[in-house]
């Protein structure tokens, strides 16, 4: 048996989706799921807890992306990520950090939670009291736990920060060009690549998830 808490305001494609797998879910507020990944725990699960990010299984097994990235594209030589809590982003990095060092590796956040921009500015994992809830439900927190700071710090050459309507291009252009629907977190990467702040190329950039209501993907794209 498997419990997993989700914000409450998650897609339905992503309920459905892990009800499907079996799994019970647990709704809670995006507080509270937040206090959960920074605590590791919650009275509300039963068993052995998981931590969605903050877990050196979870972040190895995102590193075997790092392998298959220069498996397709040897040449690469910018590796874009979006960043939640940054395991998917850890992982990735230190894959790219052990086999081509020289390759750059950047974080993607969008403008309305950005706390990895925040802490690498300042030296040290910070919370951003100007988060804001949007369409960008996959990535980009309140804030960069304490013991995920460290990787982060030293893996990331930089946090790209995009805008909403940057994603929403991005979205609409994966759509159009690469027939791939992608949630907001998934396009914060292209939007980021297509700022010109990650180098001219070849560029990577991580599509990380396509959990999206086809009404909500239909009415982003539209605007």
């Amino acid at each position: 048996p498997c419990t997993v808490l989700m914000i409450d305001t998650a897609p339905e494609t992503k309920f459905d989706a892990i009800e499907n797998l079996g799994a019970t879910i647990v709704k809670a507020s995006y507080d509270e799921c937040w206090q959960t990944v920074e605590t590791h725990r919650s009275g509300r699960l039963p068993g052995h807890f998981i931590h969605p990010f903050d877990d050196d299984q979870f972040i190895s097994g995102n590193g075997t992306i790092g392998v298959e990235i220069f498996e397709d594209l040897p040449d690469v030589t910018a590796v874009v990520v979006p960043v939640g809590g940054g395991g998917l982003l850890a992982g990735i990095a230190t894959a790219v950090r052990a086999l081509r060092p020289a390759v750059r590796v950047y974080a993607a956040e969008p403008e309305t939670a950005a706390p990895l921009v925040a802490s690498l500015n300042a030296g040290r994992a910070c919370s951003v009291d100007e988060w804001t809830s949007s369409f960008v439900d996959g990535c980009g927190g309140k804030s960069v736990i304490p013991t995920m700071w460290p990787l982060l710090r030293d893996l990331v050459d930089e946090s790209i920060v995009v805008s909403l309507d940057e994603i929403r291009h991005a979205m609409k252009l994966v759509a159009r060009h690469a027939h791939v629907i992608t949630e907001g977190a998934g396009a914060c990467a292209v939007a980021a690549a297509l700022t010109g702040r990650a180098g001219k190329g070849p560029i990577a950039a991580v599509v990380s998830g396509g959990n999206i209501d086809l009404p909500t993907f239909s009415e982003i794209v539209s605007a």
